[in-house]
This record gives C-alpha cells, sequence and structure tokens, in this order.
C-alpha cells in the first residue's frame, strides 16, 4: 500500500483527523442502532452500567443481540454480522452446531440435568481430557477464572508458600489481572503476586529468571502461573525460549509451573504447551470445552492433584462446585472435543487462521496496523509509529470496531478476534478485502 507524502503533515494533524472520523462514524452507529441504544436504556435500570460482563460494555451504548446461527449473528436493529468474537474464543462451535445440538437435545431426554451424584458422563470426558492434554488427573469447575483459582490453591497447599509469579499483562480470571504491570484492584489476595514487567521475548526471559530466583529466595514461592499466549494482553504469543525459560526457573527453584491453557488449548492438538515442548506442573483449561455451556478445569501431575484434591486423602483441600459436573456440560464438552474438535481438524484451523494473519498483516504493511497471535486466535493494533515500541492509538482502534461493524463484522472492541469453526472462506477473503479498502479509505491517518 502506498501513499501520497502529502497526506503526512505531522503528528498533530494525524489525531485531529481521526478525531472527525471517529466522531462520524459514531454518529452514524447510534443512528444505524436505536434498538440497540433502547435495549441499553432499559437494562441501566436493573444492571449496574446495563450489563453483567464489564468486557462487554462499549460507549455510547452496547450493541445488542438478538440471535445467532452458525457463524453469524444478528443484532436487536436487524443487523447482520460474521462473528469473530466467538464468545472470546468459547464460541468455537458455532451457535447451532447440530453434533451440539444432538448432544443437548439428548442430554435433556435422556438423562436430565443436574443430578446430585457422580456420573458415568464425568468420568468419559475426565478420561477425554487426560488423554487430549496429557494430564495424569483433572477436576472440572465451572470457569476459567475457578480453574485458575483452584490450581493457585493446589501449587500453595502442595509447597506450603504462597507467593506467585506473574507476567505484565497477564489474565488469569475475573480476579486474577496483571494488565499495567500491576495487580488489578479486584485481584484475589493480590499482595501474593509478583509481577515480571516483560513478557515473551529473550529480555523477558531473563527478567523472569531473575524475578523466580529472587522471591524463591525469599522462601515463600508457591507457583510461576503464565499464558502461552496472552489474549487479554493483546494476543501476544511467548516464545519457545521464553516459556521454557520460566519453566525452567520455576522448577530449579521448587515452584509449581502453571500453565493457562484457558484459550490457548484450541491452538495445538494437544494444546499448545505440548507443541511447544513444555512440561508444566499443573494446566488450567476452559473456554470452549464446555460446548458452549459454561466450563473450567485444572489437572496435571498425579502427586499433585491427589495430595490435594482427593478427598480420601488426610488433609486434602475441598473443591466444590454445584455445577463442576453438570450433565449437559459434560455431554457438550465430551461431544464437541471428542467428534467435532478433532485433532485433524485442530490443525486445519489454525493453519487457516495462520494464514489469514498473513495476509491481514499483507495488507497493513505500511500502516500503524499490526496484527498479532497465533493460529485461530489474532489480535489488532495500531500504533503510532507501527512499531510495538509506539504508544498504541485507541482512537484508531475505535474507528476500526465502529466501521467493521458497518461492513457485517462482529470483533471485540479491543481488537482480538476468535475464529470458530465453518467460517465461511469467502468471509475470511471479505474480512481481508475491508480491512484494505478501510485503509486506503483512512490513508492519511494510518500510514507510517
Amino acid at each position: 500500500m502506498s501513499c501520497n507524502s502529502d497526506l503526512h503533515t505531522g503528528p498533530n494533524s494525524s489525531h485531529l483527523e481521526a478525531a472527525e472520523a471517529l466522531a462520524a462514524a459514531q454518529s452514524r452507529y447510534v443512528a444505524n442502532n436505536p434498538l440497540s441504544k433502547k435495549q441499553h436504556e432499559l437494562a441501566v435500570e436493573s444492571l449496574p452500567g446495563g450489563n453483567t460482563r464489564t468486557l462487554l460494555h462499549t460507549s455510547p451504548f452496547p450493541l445488542c443481540m438478538k440471535h445467532g446461527k452458525g457463524t453469524f449473528v444478528w443484532d436487536e436493529d436487524g443487523h447482520k454480522y460474521t462473528d469473530f468474537v466467538g464468545e472470546l474464543s468459547a464460541g468455537l462451535y458455532g451457535h447451532s452446531h447440530p453434533v451440539i445440538r444432538t448432544a443437548i437435545l439428548s442430554t435433556f431426554d435422556e438423562i436430565g440435568l443436574s443430578l446430585g451424584s457422580t456420573t458415568t458422563y464425568e468420568v468419559r470426558y475426565a478420561s477425554l481430557l487426560c488423554q487430549r492434554f496429557q494430564l495424569e488427573r483433572v477436576r472440572m469447575t465451572n470457569t476459567g477464572t475457578e480453574a485458575n483459582l483452584h490450581a493457585l490453591a493446589a501449587a500453595r497447599h502442595y509447597t506450603g508458600k504462597k507467593k506467585v509469579v506473574v507476567f505484565n499483562g497477564g489474565y488469569h480470571g475475573a480476579c486474577f489481572s496483571f494488565g499495567g504491570g500491576k495487580a488489578a484492584p479486584n485481584t484475589a489476595d493480590k499482595g501474593d503476586f509478583v509481577v515480571v514487567q516483560n513478557y515473551g521475548d529473550d529480555e523477558a526471559a531473563a527478567e523472569a529468571r531473575r524475578v523466580i530466583e529472587e522471591t524463591a529466595r525469599e522462601g515463600n514461592l508457591a507457583a510461576v502461573l503464565v499464558e502461552g499466549v496472552q489474549g487479554a494482553g493483546g494476543c501476544l504469543p511467548g516464545s519457545k525460549e521464553f516459556l521454557l525459560a520460566a519453566q525452567e526457573a520455576a522448577k530449579n527453584t521448587g515452584a509449581i509451573f502453571i500453565l493457562d491453557e484457558v484459550m490457548t488449548s484450541r491452538l495445538a492438538p494437544n494444546g499448545l504447551g505440548q507443541e511447544l515442548g513444555l512440561s508444566p506442573d499443573l494446566v488450567t483449561l476452559g473456554k470452549y470445552l464446555g460446548g458452549g455451556f459454561s466450563f473450567g478445569a485444572f489437572g496435571g501431575r498425579k502427586e499433585i492433584m491427589d495430595s490435594v484434591y482427593d478427598p480420601r486423602v488426610k488433609g486434602s483441600l475441598a473443591h466444590s462446585g454445584t455445577f463442576n459436573n453438570n450433565t449437559m456440560t459434560m455431554c457438550a464438552g465430551f461431544a464437541g472435543l471428542n467428534q467435532v474438535f478433532t485433532e485433524e481438524v485442530c490443525v486445519e484451523l489454525n493453519r487457516v487462521g495462520d494464514d489469514l494473519r498473513g495476509r491481514l498483516n499483507g495488507v497493513a504493511k505500511g500502516t500503524r496496523l499490526r496484527f498479532t497471535g497465533r493460529g485461530s486466535l489474532i489480535g489488532l493494533h495500531f500504533r503510532e509509529n507501527g512499531t510495538f515500541e509506539s504508544l498504541e492509538r485507541a482512537d484508531l482502534r475505535d474507528l476500526f470496531w465502529f466501521e467493521m461493524l458497518e461492513k457485517g463484522f462482529w470483533i471485540t472492541r479491543r481488537g482480538f478476534i476468535a475464529m470458530m469453526l465453518d467460517t465461511p472462506k469467502d468471509e475470511l477473503d471479505r474480512f481481508v478485502d475491508v480491512v484494505g479498502r478501510f485503509l486506503e479509505r483512512h490513508a492519511g491517518i494510518m500510514m507510517v
């Protein structure tokens, strides 16, 4: 992509032009979505801010979706979108996969809901999870947040220590967030976390070793918790060298190495950790593995899991949850992983994702826009100078979001794309074309 140099009149003009374009896009958004606006006005009467998931709030008001089918969603105003939100990676199977539908209906008709006992269905699914993700033992939870909560409790109980090393930009659930280089205000036990300020590269590897070793010398290090690709942190992959360094430092100091695969287990047939040659002590899972229902799981080494969570062991921890073995989740999750998201399908989806990201970066070359990620998880970034060392341009990201909606693409406002199975190829091609046209239309503020 090229641009006439007279379009560049300095960074201030770029910001002014972006502000004008953004204001116009927001005005069109308000005009095009009166029913979503009305629904928001009703929602604030019973929900703080009009929602019960903070991530879903957008100004001036969020879109309200009415229904979904396949890989598409429709809002209250009747607009149709290709769903690239993908329920933040949980919506892998789309909105109406026939295998999932059959599992849901047969469970309802033939098994029943929440039997209040152990069942063969949880054993069947646990066995599949252990086999697929190379776990010796596993326990179910309701969310990825709970999975990390209980994995951390296991590490602390097993080691008798409290401190946990995490990484800047890390997100491990609703109460474990570490953006901006520190624990978020709502982080549980926030004083027990030590945040490594860098993530993902050789510099971060060296810093991770140093911080882990220093914390261990203080005599209170229980665990190191890390994502293979930071989801909320911008879909940034950690290098294999970085992750291996963090693992080695953890194991050398006697800390439990916990790999958060709540999002990343879908990136390789047996999880990203196996693909990268990692051998974590504990792994946390979630999202799509519930088959569209709320789900989490944590597991790993037998000696840790049995000594901490086997109720037959004296001094073990209690781990309860009414819906941990919910029959609907156990059956839909099993059907999805066993029949739909096979290892072969996993490889193909992530090949398509890598191809899409490469094509997007091709049309974005020479602009402030960059696409990051791995496989079927993609992040987008607008940077002042087009490099990650320069400041993020939230105004350009917002403009992109508004204009992609106008073209029929549903994406998170923060710029996260989680691909669904069976998204039509012509929609992927159209997205690449729409992104290219967006950059050409706003060349004066997009080119570097």
